[in-house]
């Protein structure tokens, strides 16, 4: 595992800085967590995979809002006329016909209650906290910094990959309606990602940018990790579940 703290020490080209950032993506981004490979698997019950749902919508539903705070602080408007199709992607025409909807379909579909899932009260205090986090970076760091950390999109395909078919396969519950949400993310990542990396590519041009950048990365891979640490500490065999966070019927 590589230490990326002194990554761009010296200064590094656009080719190195990019390379880094797709290394940090390939030893951290959280395709490689255990709750990964139990759910690809096959391995969850039904109260883990809507414990899954129930908290990551937290991270759904916080994503226009920490895009907004990073339009607001973009003085160039053809940078904001790119950052705000991410806001559309989530929240559609209306506020509900986008991503974030989708999540709620996903999260519905395997059993939830709207209310419970929007109301976010059952989710786990970790998982509050690291959306918050993610939040709080993106209105406090520098404008380069929150675009470098939105660069996990250049993973999600690969995530995407692995779950969508191996949940069709492996749990006869979920159906390609239900999974209608990640049906044009890959797309959507892919354009969002290309953008923002040639965004920080062409922006972090002094060795202390290009750290922030690779910074920016691995806090943003350490939010996605922590939040399924977090879900494996209270729905794996532990099953440390804190006061007032969901509990599901299905624990086998």
């Amino acid at each position: 595992m590589s230490d990326f703290h002194d990554a761009a020490k010296g200064g590094l080209s656009a080719a190195q800085l990019e390379a880094v950032l797709r290394q940090v993506g390939a030893e951290r981004y959280h395709n490689l967590h255990p709750f990964h490979h139990l759910m690809v698997s096959g391995a969850l019950s039904k109260g883990q995979m809507q414990a899954w749902a129930l908290n990551r919508y937290c991270y759904q539903a916080v994503i226009p809002r920490k895009d907004a705070m990073i339009l607001a602080r973009a003085e160039d408007p053809a940078f904001r006329a790119e950052w705000r199709k991410r806001i559309e992607d989530h929240d559609g025409e209306d506020g509900w016909s986008g991503g974030i909807a989708k999540w709620l379909k996903l999260a519905t579909g395997l059993g939830l209650d709207a209310n419970d899932v929007i109301g976010e009260r059952l989710a786990l205090p970790a998982t509050r906290f690291a959306v918050g986090a993610y939040l709080a970076f993106c209105t406090n760091r520098t404008l380069l910094e929150a675009v470098a950390s939105s660069l996990t999109e250049l993973f999600s395909p690969v995530i995407i990959g692995e779950r969508v078919p191996a949940m069709l396969a492996k749990y006869d519950y979920v159906t390609e309606d239900t999974l209608a949400y990640f049906k044009a993310r890959p797309e959507q990542a892919s354009r969002d990602a290309q953008f923002a990396l040639s965004y920080a590519l062409k922006h972090a041009d002094t060795p202390e940018r290009q750290q922030a950048v690779i910074d920016a990365l691995v806090f943003k891979c350490d939010i996605l990790w922590a939040m399924l640490d977090a879900l494996m500490q209270a729905y794996g065999e532990a099953g440390h579940i804190p006061p007032g966070a969901f509990r599901p019927e299905d624990r086998k």
